[in-house]
């Protein structure tokens, strides 16, 4: 494990062999980090507001046809092509933690950063949030409530991140293995989430990176992402 003061290298894993796309990791993600909600007229319009996308595919022959899902977070990429176009520096990298951070007071909402992700992963905030009571009561004090013209994404729920190294430190010991569980890794039924620290080579994330069914999206493209996947139907033994 890794020291109380030393660097994070956190890392997502996500098994595809386990997902069944029931998107209750989008529903905890939307709870948990006060995204708001828009409707469905404004989501044919392509202003959805999920920081977390689960695309679909079909593998097969017809009739015999399958649904396949991969959830697709924000990739927090070590050469994120988000970064160097911001005018203000709402989003830098975190050598720190390893995470691509955004800043939101001070986006300005030129939506250059959303245009360069190839992951295409950053909302647009066009509206401000609507919370009539009681749903006003749901609000997590730990995270803010964007107001409208801002670019919105996946930070791994960087407020537990804090909240574990705080406490931690307070207790003089490293962060535990599985100590950190965004809201997406909580509510998966299947647990087919991962999170951890990579630095620490007993980690769970640390073992599962170094898989052969391991896989980065895009990887040609040169992002260097911090979400591995795991492939569907290969096994990790030898020789199988």
């Amino acid at each position: 494990m890794s020291s109380p003061t030393e660097n994070h290298h956190w890392t997502m894993i996500i098994d595809l062999d386990r997902c069944t796309g029931c998107q209750a990791c989008v529903v905890a993600c939307h709870v948990e980090n006060n995204v708001t909600y828009v409707g469905e007229e404004e989501v044919a319009m392509g202003r959805f507001m999920h920081w977390l996308l689960i695309q679909r595919y079909w593998g097969g022959e017809y009739p015999n046809m399958q649904a396949r899902f991969s959830p697709i977070p924000c990739q927090q990429c070590k050469e994120a092509p988000c970064e160097p176009v911001c005018p203000v520096y709402a989003t830098y990298h975190s050598e720190q933690e390893m995470l691509n951070i955004q800043v939101y007071n001070r986006c300005i909402g030129v939506r250059f950063c959303a245009n360069n992700c190839p992951y295409k992963v950053r909302v647009f905030n066009w509206f401000n949030p609507q919370n009539p009571e009681p749903l006003d009561q749901m609000l997590n004090p730990d995270v803010t409530v964007r107001s409208r013209g801002v670019i919105e994404k996946c930070t791994f729920c960087i407020h537990r991140i804090r909240r574990a190294e705080e406490d931690a430190r307070y207790e003089g010991r490293p962060v535990r293995d599985g100590e950190v569980q965004p809201a997406c890794v909580q509510a998966c039924p299947p647990e087919a989430f991962v999170f951890g620290d990579r630095n620490d080579p007993e980690s769970r994330v640390a073992k599962m990176a170094e898989s052969r069914r391991g896989f980065r999206l895009l990887d040609d493209v040169g992002t260097v992402p911090e979400v591995v996947y795991l492939k569907r139907g290969v096994t990790d033994v030898e020789g199988i």
